[in-house]
């Protein structure tokens, strides 16, 4: 069954890809052995992140490029990371609803996934939802983050192109600064771009940019200014990604950030595969136990911890 569902995936059977996606999300029976299974098949297409703070036009933005990449005969998938729900632990925004004419499109796929408390801007599994999609034969991938602020980085450290959206109110910069948006960027978008106080916005922006170290890869950092509600700049912005992407392949740089990516996935699984067997019900009978006592300061957290993983620090 597996194997079948395998080689369709590899057909870009829609119908297929959303089964695979929808066991990933769930961590169902038999999710591990299909990744295991179309592992081979992924690392083509271009991962493209799209991050910034919550009403700079992320989707718009991200509507636009789907439809440019499509015109250009490109094939397309995109993660589109909404909140949770609270009643039903699923995405709270459902396929976007801005991205609805874009989704019928024959070469793009378009899958909302919801948080489910990650605290990082990405859900758990949007790796793997992208090996997924990988697999499908896209030529680009898209993951556009929840944008909840401050901790949102980690979308660095998934996507091979970073681009941080932003609008041209006043303090948005600034507070770009303080969440850190300003060092995870490959290229800066400032949307909404018809506004008063864009040039002054985008100004600051690149001045920001020149304090900077230079990126270990060479890259100069762009700031483009765009209107996704009019399509205005996204042709510009596209180019720039393209640009991006040729730029990592001959500086070698693109296998580099892959490496880490695969070093921080990896790290990822041990300590899922760790946790979930750690706890047995002597442990769990064990920590209960004590709770009161840590409480008391009979005890403490340390010791429990000590005590906990002795038969893990006897094997080191």
């Amino acid at each position: 069954m597996l194997n079948e569902l395998t080689e369709k995936i590899k057909t870009s059977d829609k119908r297929s890809v959303a089964k695979a996606l929808t066991m990933v999300e769930n961590e169902s029976e038999g999710s591990e052995d299909l990744l295991k299974g179309i592992y081979k098949f992924t690392g083509k297409a271009h991962r493209i992140g799209i991050t910034g703070p919550p009403g700079a036009g992320k989707s718009t933005v991200t509507n636009c490029l789907i439809k440019l990449l499509d015109e250009k005969g490109l094939k397309t998938g995109v993660i589109a990371v909404d909140p949770t729900s609270p009643f039903t632990g699923g995405a709270l925004l459902g396929d976007r609803i801005r991205m609805q004419d874009s989704g019928l499109l024959q070469n793009v796929f378009i899958r909302s996934m919801a948080t489910r408390g990650s605290l990082g801007g990405l859900c758990k599994n949007v790796t793997e939802a992208c090996d997924v999609l990988d697999a499908a034969g896209k030529d680009f991938i898209i993951i556009e983050t929840v944008g909840v602020g401050q901790s949102e980085l980690d979308i660095a450290q998934t996507a091979d192109t970073t681009i941080v959206v932003l609008v041209p109110e006043s303090g948005d910069a600034v507070q770009a600064m303080k969440a850190g948006l300003m060092e995870i960027a490959d290229i800066f978008v400032l949307n909404k771009s018809d506004r008063d106080g864009a040039d002054a916005v985008a100004a600051t922006i690149k001045n920001i940019i020149h304090l900077k170290p230079p990126a270990p890869d060479g890259w100069i950092i762009d700031v483009l200014k765009t209107t996704g509600s009019q399509n205005k700049g996204i042709g510009e912005l596209l180019d720039k990604i393209f640009e991006h992407k040729s730029h990592l392949e001959k500086t070698g740089y693109l296998k580099t950030k892959r490496i880490q990516q695969l070093k921080k996935k990896i790290g990822e699984l041990l300590t899922n595969k760790l946790t979930v067997n750690f706890w047995d019900n002597e442990k769990r009978k064990y920590l209960n136990d004590n709770l009161d006592l840590i409480y008391n300061k009979k005890s403490d957290p340390y010791s429990v911890v000590e005590t906990l993983t002795k038969d893990l620090l006897k094997r080191k």
